[in-house]
């Protein structure tokens, strides 16, 4: 994926990246290129009875044959952080005051970590990712942002009918996800958040 490709260049991370800027939850890119990113469920196919599965690839069929456009789909796994579930564990066994419960706590953080012992914890989550190129590069944002979203609300409703649930994701959001792309070692010490995308700005424009 050539937006995500690493560059030996010392060169801003802006640059490598290939990113203008994130506006109005759209990502704009270079050469008049736009981006709305669409988080998605996933649907177990396997479990469905055969009825439900002919459903499915009728309605999929249908859904595809309504794109107003292309579509770039992501998975991206992580790996799930067991410390900060297993803090919030502790910090909700300080302030229970049933010493049953305070039991079930400590039973069931150390549930956890034997789970945990010589395996990952991953989870998978799944974007769909709506081009859009403007025929007249003199377009106004406006318009563009109009035009996205005509398209946004036709995937949308499509995904609604295939039983999923959807919902783009918002300026912040977007920048996440390249965050953890570009930042793997930090995302568990140093989320980003408003405070954190004012350090960076600082730092990297």
């Amino acid at each position: 994926m050539w937006l995500l490709t690493k560059s030996n260049n010392k060169i801003s991370s802006r640059r490598q990246i290939q990113i203008k800027e994130v506006k109005d939850n759209i990502l704009i890119l270079p050469f008049n290129q736009y981006r709305m990113v669409i988080e998605t469920s996933s649907i177990n196919f396997e479990l469905k009875s055969e009825d439900e599965q002919d459903v499915l690839i009728d309605n999929f069929q249908n859904f595809l044959n309504s794109l107003p456009s292309s579509l770039q789909i992501l998975i991206r796994v992580r790996e799930v952080d067991i410390d900060n579930y297993l803090e919030s564990l502790r910090e909700s066994k300080i302030h229970e005051k049933e010493k049953v419960y305070k039991n079930q706590i400590d039973n069931y953080q150390e549930f956890i970590q034997k789970l945990v012992i010589g395996n990952k914890i991953l989870a998978r989550r799944f974007y769909i990712v709506i081009p859009y190129t403007p025929l007249d590069t003199s377009s106004d944002f406006k318009i563009i942002k109009e035009q996205i979203h005509l398209q946004r609300d036709i995937i949308l409703r499509g995904l609604e009918k295939l039983g999923m649930k959807a919902r783009p994701l918002n300026s912040l959001e977007i920048l996440d996800l390249f965050y953890g792309f570009y930042n793997q070692s930090q995302t568990k010490t140093q989320e980003l958040n408003e405070e954190t995308l004012e350090l960076m700005k600082e730092t990297y424009v």
